[in-house]
């Protein structure tokens, strides 16, 4: 049975493997995007211990010619990992975890043990998928909770007479520490306009990186007030208080979507509680009367 359960893992380990070589084919888009991620990444010297510590990773992916796949590496940069080497460690982790389930379960299970192996190894499979998508929709929802607070520090630095490209420098880092997420990608506008990118194309960036319908908004409206000389700040005004308006809505939708949430636990569960203490004592006192005539 042992030796079953081994090749059942290095055929796992295998298949994988062959997985992660076939996503990982070298394309254009592969490319452009590394090149996006090594610019987010930092300065050299705080890469150094981490590029160290990933080494085998990278010299395992060159060593059979594979590229990073391009839609993973858009997958955790929407969630906020912007380092070269996280592709490596996110494929890595779905290679080895599938393995590292199946003799963790077959030295802890004696009894049905295929049966847990395969619901294991299919949610160590699936795990981190479900953990990614996870993160990229909490960053989503982070970025856009801090859009009004944060364009409200902008219309108020420009109107002090501060230029739009060092409002939003001044504005991303008075944010970094109540919202850092939203503070990296401002900041990583200001790192592609000091390498040369135009300004629309850096926010055109920001608008894929988030990938938010209200982040796409704010840059639509950057994008049309650069083109006809509308002032900013009254703009950034006008649209804060839009989104807070809409968020404002989008409470009371909740809250009325409320009413009709509690029915069920109030017909399962509240209902049949009141029913116990309130009428319960009752038909015990009448069960135990007729009880006391019948004899």
């Amino acid at each position: 049975m042992l030796t079953w359960i081994i090749l059942l893992a290095l055929f796992m380990l295998a298949g994988s493997f062959g997985l992660f070589l076939w996503a990982g084919r070298e394309t254009a888009e592969s490319r452009r995007l590394a090149a996006l991620t090594q610019a987010e990444a930092g300065s050299e010297n705080a890469r150094r211990p981490l590029d160290r510590l990933l080494a085998p990773l990278n010299l395992l992916r060159r060593l059979f010619g594979s590229e990073r796949d391009p839609r993973l590496l858009r997958r955790l940069m929407l969630a906020g990992y912007r380092h070269p080497s996280a592709a490596d460690v996110f494929q890595g982790t779905r290679l080895v975890l599938p393995v590292l389930t199946a003799v963790a379960l077959s030295l802890l299970v004696s009894q049905s043990l295929l049966l847990w192996l395969i619901v294991g190894v299919v949610s160590s499979l699936l795990l981190p998928e479900i953990w990614l998508n996870r993160r990229i929709v909490q960053r989503r929802e982070r970025i856009r909770l801090a859009l009004p607070d944060a364009l409200d520090l902008l219309s108020i630095s420009m109107e002090a007479g501060l230029g739009l490209d060092q409002a939003i420098i001044r504005v991303a880092q008075d944010i970094a520490v109540s919202h850092p997420d939203l503070s990296q990608e401002w900041m990583q506008v200001s790192h592609e306009q000091s390498a040369g990118n135009p300004r629309l194309l850096a926010w055109r960036n920001l608008a894929e990186r988030v990938n938010d319908a209200g982040v796409q908004s704010f840059v639509n409206m950057l994008v049309y007030t650069e083109r006809f000389g509308t002032p900013v700040s009254r703009a950034l005004a006008t649209y804060s208080e839009a989104l807070r308006t809409q968020r404002r809505q989008k409470a009371e939708e909740l809250g009325a979507k409320t009413t009709i949430k509690l029915v069920v636990p109030l017909i399962f569960f509240i209902f049949p509680s009141i029913f116990i203490v309130t009428i319960a004592p009752a038909v015990i006192d009448i069960i135990h009367g007729f009880a006391r005539l019948n004899r």
